[in-house]
């Protein structure tokens, strides 16, 4: 199996007051916390989809040989956008959408997640205390529907569209839960 991830980084970061994704936690920008979740995680292809003029030239893991960026180019549509370019070149099995705003998730959360979609052929979504979060692992079989769905969707409306009943996947794991919208969900 190839498992690919796309990470949603088109998003503007108003609420945090500019670029999110390039602040720092414990010295490194928080997108790459969220690459490192992923790659040890055992992913294999890392999509990061960010708005167009996006400079990561700060982000160390952007250099990474499994890890591309690409561009939407309308990401004032949403993330479903940003996942539907992200997806428009990727290919792998399964796709794990993890959102760039959430540097606290374990990669062994990530593994649990994946190996739930492998075995079980559906998509796997991670629960901590009765909340679901991210990130998402969907089965390849998904892809097209997720691509032809309308962009003003969202991604669970399209996997349930498609017939898309997820399975949920008990982890210890709290960072599931939280991403960054203020520097003060940097704590």
């Amino acid at each position: 199996m190839r498992v690919v991830a796309i990470v949603p980084a088109a998003g503007r970061g108003e609420r945090f007051g500019g670029s999110k994704l390039l602040a720092r936690h414990n010295g490194e920008p928080i997108i790459n916390w969220t690459l490192w979740s992923l790659l040890d995680g055992g992913v294999n292809r890392v999509i990061v989809v960010t708005a167009p003029g996006a400079d990561f030239s700060d982000v160390p893991l952007v250099a990474d040989r499994r890890v591309r960026l690409t561009v939407n180019e309308d990401p004032s549509r949403g993330m479903f956008s940003s996942i539907q370019a992200g997806l428009s070149i990727a290919s792998g099995d399964p796709i794990v959408i993890l959102p760039g705003d959430m540097p606290f998730v374990a990669s062994s959360t990530v593994t649990e997640v994946v190996l739930a979609c492998i075995r079980r052929h559906r998509i796997a979504i991670p629960v901590h205390q009765d909340q679901r979060g991210h990130p998402i692992a969907i089965p390849a079989s998904f892809r097209r529907a997720i691509l032809l769905a309308p962009v003003e969707s969202s991604l669970k409306h399209a996997l349930s569209a498609a017939g898309g009943v997820p399975i949920e996947v008990p982890v210890a794991d709290s960072g599931i839960l939280r991403d960054v919208d203020t520097p003060a969900d940097l704590n």
